[in-house]
């Protein structure tokens, strides 16, 4: 359905007069005409009577008026959903219970105003590839991999650096340990079967393995959280890492323990990243917002890969 004809039509119900709804639409009186008369050949049905005033809608015409209007209302929303300005700001989190995430609720809870599409991008070049067609606004990566520099035109800047923690289940020899130092770790088995190759979060892994001699295991499927929250509190020889923004959910029986990394303490440098171009005038908000959220950088007693990029 032409929907310059519904406009037309609905223009021409309220104005009441053809001549007065050229007027209004900055068309013809000609140009009026044609689209009324294609828009009763669509529908099959005649949509004004002439009278000496002008016009009045029929009965069909009656009945189409409040279902035309809601078409266009339909289309102004379309066209929103897709114009940079007026469309949602799109913003990458990678997964819903990670620190991101939260950064994001944060968000929305400061600027309930801006509406906010959340999406997860599994890795940082497909990531980066939506920022660069203008899929997406922004996303939330570590932002840089060994050999692998930002793109041109790609803007970042460091927003939080979270700090891990071990999860360990109620029997596991380090489950009443209020804190453990990274050199403790050594010799545990640290079970993370997310670990993926050639993404963001396996390359800082790797690199936390090389720098201090711990034993990260990726073996079997990763069947989700659920699953590695069981595993871990019916495994005593098994731990986890996680981080400190994570949000997990067990059940009260399974009695597992976050407990802190320190000596040093390993953080994950979450950065935003956009296109320097990008013109949505939220992504402004959304920077400026998230520097005056932003949690201590750089900390002392902190420890994070050499790659990654400077506050």
């Amino acid at each position: 359905m032409d929907l310059e004809a519904v406009r037309t039509f609905v223009a021409v119900a309220e104005a009441g007069q053809f001549q007065k709804a050229a007027a209004d639409l900055s068309i013809t009186q000609q140009a009026v005409s044609k689209r009324i008369a294609t828009l009763e050949r669509t529908l099959g049905v005649r949509l004004f009577t002439r009278t000496p005033r002008g016009a009045e809608p029929t009965i069909d015409g009656q009945a189409f008026l409040p279902h035309a209007r809601e078409l266009l209302r339909v289309g102004e929303r379309a066209v929103a959903s897709v114009r940079t300005g007026r469309r949602p700001l799109r913003v990458d989190v990678i997964a819903s219970r990670v620190a991101p995430s939260g950064l994001m609720r944060g968000f929305h809870r400061a600027h309930p105003e801006i509406d906010l599409d959340v999406v997860m991008l599994f890795d940082v070049e497909t990531a980066v590839a939506a920022i660069r067609s203008g899929a997406i606004d922004a996303s939330f990566r570590a932002v840089a991999m060994p050999g692998r520099p930002l793109p041109e035109g790609i803007e970042s800047v460091r927003v939080l650096d979270e700090p891990h923690q071990l999860l360990t289940g109620p029997a596991h020899a380090l489950a009443r340990a209020r804190s453990v130092t990274v050199a403790q770790l050594a010799g545990h088995r640290i079970w993370m079967p997310g670990l993926v190759p050639g993404t963001e979060w396996t390359a800082y892994y790797d690199d936390l393995v090389a720098e201090f001699g711990l034993t990260i295991e990726a073996t079997g499927p990763n069947f989700g959280s659920d699953t590695l929250l069981d595993t871990i509190a019916d495994t005593p020889a098994l731990a986890t890492f996680t981080t400190g923004q994570t949000r997990l959910v067990w059940p009260a029986g399974h009695g597992l323990r976050r407990i802190p990394v320190i000596d040093p303490t390993p953080v994950y440098p979450h950065s935003l990243l956009w296109h320097r171009d990008n013109p949505h005038p939220a992504l402004a908000t959304l920077r400026s917002h998230l520097a005056a959220t932003a949690a201590d950088r750089d900390a002392a007693g902190t420890w994070r890969p050499c790659w990654v990029i400077p506050r």
